[in-house]
């Protein structure tokens, strides 16, 4: 979503890392700069009057003016400017002392409650909590249906006592069009079932309205919640600043959730909210599946912003998608020095795999901002090809993929569905890829295209000569005997090299006098 504010920035301070020093208005051209790239973002101009004074104040002060590198340092600020923009510090859900704890999502109508409910549940259920999901959206047609649907793909209970707008009698004498009444009885089926976490999801509306808000505080007044969610469209633009501060002032919700944050709008509105109301953003939602559901960190998501990359989530991510059995089997494997085979392979692609969309997860790596088109254009097929091949082999030629011949091959393509160059280009992918497996198995580094071998690494080259020998003395070219003497003699007078100078030159070390500083260098030689 926010691709091209990215974009943006990373192009300004590009341009700033090739100046040594800021002047002042080097400093103005590239807040002038962050200005625009915010505003385009559809950042709320308040938020970014507030953020760019803030940034040149902090630019033009001795922090920076002292700085090493004053180009990092300003990249430093406005990373540290954005982490307060959206929010400071991380925060999670106020759980209460006797359970049930209350959770009740408000918001507009399509800003994606009710699917957002199903996450919420499974992501607390996975926590070890048992929640349930109060279905109190009584206005939208099959709103009721829909959480239904999404709380057994959750694995998590719905009370849904009345089936909506229909008008009709549900269970417990509950009328069909009392959502009040309905949120109610559902804390209290809670408390009576030994829930510890109650989900009300309410109506929306097309647009903020008094019949909106008044039954939105009628339910919190009944239920009395712990946590008030405000569900808001990342897409929606500057009507979410606008939106937010009418349920702040109407329902007065604690916390804020982002949805569709996958999508491809601008999306600079949403982060807006938080400085805007001062209530935090809780969580984020970021795909369709009841998985794409994260909480939200602050400063992971201004490093994702500045091309820093989100590497902390793609370790949890990655902690809750491998197994961790698997994982050891591997390990004892690589340190026997055996062998990585297909059937290996295969497992640990299966496991990226349970980790989400591949595409989301390299965006989380940083400077993959610089490969966006490539990233883009990545096809996610291309692993169930992969896969595809591995699966169309015997276990055979997965333990040895050098017994596959021509004609092994041409029946591995035709089972795979793919051609025969295809597989060919699979293996020697995989050729390389146990090369380099055998290379960190013997402890040894691992050789990078065009830099030659890394400290540490062994092999003939590692263990060749570190030192060069002393260069002999050229002999004279010229014919004269005299002259040639005279070269000799002077070569034979001249001072040796000083351990340590620089080009050759200069007295020995016990005569050397004092070392030279320009000013100010002595603070950091601790002098």
């Amino acid at each position: 979503m926010f691709a091209t504010l990215s974009d943006r920035l990373a192009s300004t301070f590009k341009n700033l890392r090739t100046k040594g020093r800021l002047s002042e208005s080097d400093i103005d051209a590239t807040v002038r700069e962050i200005r625009r790239a915010l505003l385009d973002a559809d950042v709320a101009v308040p938020v970014v009057r507030e953020f760019t004074g803030t940034v040149r104040e902090r630019a033009l002060s001795s922090e920076v003016s002292g700085a090493l590198n004053p180009a990092q340092q300003v990249v430093k600020i406005v990373n540290e400017e954005l982490v307060a923009i959206l929010g400071g510090e991380s925060r999670g859900l106020n759980f209460a002392k006797n359970p049930p704890t209350v959770i009740m999502l408000a918001g507009l109508q399509g800003a994606g409650k009710t699917t957002l409910a199903g996450k919420l549940a499974l992501n607390l259920r996975e926590q070890g909590h048992t929640p349930l999901l109060v279905a109190a959206d009584l206005q939208r047609p099959n709103a009721v249906t829909q959480l239904k649907v999404v709380g057994e793909r959750a694995g998590v209970p719905v009370y849904a006592p009345s089936p909506g707008n229909q008008g009709s009698e549900g269970e417990s004498g509950v009328s069909a069009g009392d959502p009040v009444a309905v949120a109610r009885a559902g804390v209290e089926t809670a408390r009576a079932r030994q829930h510890d976490v109650v989900i009300i999801d309410t109506a929306g509306r097309l647009g903020v309205d008094a019949e909106l808000m008044q039954q939105a505080a009628d339910i919190r007044d009944a239920t009395s919640p712990d946590e008030i969610l405000f569900v808001i469209d990342a897409m929606i633009g500057q009507d979410a600043v606008a939106t937010a501060q009418a349920f702040a002032e109407g329902v007065n919700f604690t916390g804020v959730v982002l949805s569709k944050l996958d999508g491809d709008a601008r999306g600079g509105a949403a982060l807006s909210v938080a400085r805007v109301t001062g209530r935090p953003i809780l969580f984020a939602s970021t795909g369709e599946k009841l998985t794409d559901f994260e909480a939200f960190h602050p400063d992971r998501m201004a490093s994702r912003i500045l091309d820093m990359g989100d590497v902390l989530t793609l370790i949890e991510q990655a902690e809750k998608a491998f197994d961790a059995d698997q994982a050891q089997v591997m390990a004892d494997k690589m340190a026997s020095g055996k062998d990585f085979t297909l059937a290996d392979f295969l497992v640990q692609m299966q496991q990226m795999r349970n980790m989400g969309s591949m595409k989301k997860m390299l965006g989380m790596l940083p400077g993959m901002g610089q490969m966006r088109e490539a990233l883009e254009n990545f096809d996610e097929r291309e692993v169930d090809r992969v896969e595809a091949i591995i699966r169309s082999m015997t276990p055979a030629e997965r333990e040895n993929p050098k017994i596959i011949n021509g004609s092994r091959r041409a029946r591995i393509a035709k089972g795979s569905g793919v051609t025969t160059t295809e597989v060919n280009q699979l293996l020697d992918r995989f050729a390389g890829a146990q090369k380099m497996m055998r290379q960190m198995s013997r402890g040894g580094g691992m050789a990078m295209p065009g830099m030659g071998n890394l400290p540490g690494m062994g092999g003939k080259k590692a263990r060749g000569r570190q030192q060069a020998p002393a260069q002999r003395g050229k002999k004279s070219k010229s014919g004269n005997p005299a002259k040639r003497a005279a070269e000799q003699r002077a070569a034979a007078e001249a001072p040796t090299a000083a351990p340590g100078s620089a080009f050759g030159v200069g007295k020995p070390a016990d005569q050397q006098g004092p070392l030279e500083l320009p000013p100010g260098l002595e603070k950091f030689l601790g002098r």
